[in-house]
């Protein structure tokens, strides 16, 4: 395990927007994604009746949705042992197969990091 302070500032930002996301919706999952001008966007679980998406899968789509042509990193807060092949999937759809995805528990130890591809 490695804490999350091994990280550099910008990846230990989005892990504590991903964690503050999870804590203040009261969701199983944060996420926060940073584009290629170094903003940010964070989002938690989305669990409708009629639409169901990853808090990473919302997190990408807000990048989309904001005009984002592409990412840099992306981190997800949750009890789970590994990112699923659908949240890897979104990063890379906009990241590129290279873009890194922090996974880190509650708390905001990372896990591990993984590529999108």
């Amino acid at each position: 395990m490695t804490d999350s302070t091994d990280l550099g500032p910008e990846d230990r930002k989005i892990v504590t927007l991903a964690r503050s996301v999870r804590a203040r919706n009261g969701v199983p999952e944060g996420a926060a994604v940073r584009d290629e001008t170094g903003r940010t966007y964070a989002a938690g679980t989305v669990a409708l009746e009629s639409l169901k998406l990853s808090a990473l899968q919302t997190a990408v789509a807000m990048a989309v949705a904001g005009g984002a042509t592409s990412l840099e990193a992306a981190a997800i807060v949750s009890e789970t042992g590994a990112p699923s092949a659908e949240d890897r999937a979104a990063v890379r759809d906009l990241g590129g197969p290279g873009t890194p995805v922090l996974l880190a528990g509650p708390d905001g130890t990372l896990r591990s990091t993984v590529s999108a591809g």
